[in-house]
């Protein structure tokens, strides 16, 4: 799953990064605390090659009715988007990457659930499998997006069973170039487990109206082997009164 994430890489170094034009971007302030409903950068292709564009995080099928009536479709199980109504038209002609510089999972320890912050150890964005749609209704046009999720590999299956499907080299080219077809979905499965690390961060970011540096600060020493996750010492934290306990 993936219910938070940062994005803190200004939008000229993510253009060149993944070689994409950002003129349709308007201004974009460092997130560090990214939360659903919320305006996301999106890598897609578009008329004259790859260009970043912003989405709403949730997708709304084109086909509903009335928007309200369904419930934010943030994730994308990559096992069900041929089959589910709301993705397998998507996936022929509508497939992005969402941009991040990680995302963030919860765990149960000692009576709260701890966030933990995820991202690559050579520190580069991740591109976020996805996919986008555009509804238009009384409230007008709203371009939104989901994020494909697959099994967590062997690093954070301690933290949660599922995780956002990170593409890399020709899995990123043959997920965003839409005239390939065949073999669509073979980019679709866990990320390398050893170009991952993993630290505990405040429970400050449980906040949604919470967004800045300290969200995302480690608040522990990098996980970077399954077995990091044993006897795992308390986290210390802000003072009681200022946390906020998370809600699923």
């Amino acid at each position: 799953m993936c219910g938070r994430f940062s994005l803190q890489t200004p939008v000229p170094d993510l253009a060149e990064l993944f070689e994409a034009d950002p003129s349709r971007l308007e201004e974009w302030s460092a997130r560090y605390n990214v939360a659903p409903t919320d305006e996301v950068i999106a890598l897609r292709r578009g008329a004259g090659g790859r260009e970043l564009v912003p989405l709403r995080w949730g997708l709304i099928p084109n086909w509903a009715e009335d928007r309200a009536s369904l419930p934010p479709m943030i994730n994308a199980r990559a096992e069900s988007l041929e089959t589910r109504r709301a993705f397998r038209d998507l996936v022929l002609d509508r497939r992005c990457a969402v941009l991040a510089d990680g995302f963030y999972e919860w765990r149960k320890e000692g009576g709260l659930k701890q966030p933990y912050f995820t991202r690559r150890r050579d520190r580069r964005p991740m591109a976020l499998a996805g996919l986008w749609d555009v509804w238009r209704g009384p409230d007008g046009t709203i371009p939104s997006c989901t994020i494909v999720t697959t099994d967590a590999n062997a690093l954070l299956e301690p933290l949660h069973g599922r995780m956002p499907v990170i593409l890399e080299g020709a899995g990123a080219q043959m997920w965003l170039d839409l005239d390939i077809s065949e073999r669509t979905m073979e980019p679709l499965r866990p990320f390398d487990a050893e170009a991952l690390e993993v630290f505990a961060v405040s429970r400050r970011v449980n906040r949604v109206a919470a967004d800045d540096a300290a969200c995302a600060k480690p608040r522990s020493a990098p996980i970077r082997e399954p077995s990091g996750w044993r006897d795992r010492p308390p986290v210390g934290d802000a003072p009681p009164d200022q946390l906020t306990l998370f809600r699923s």
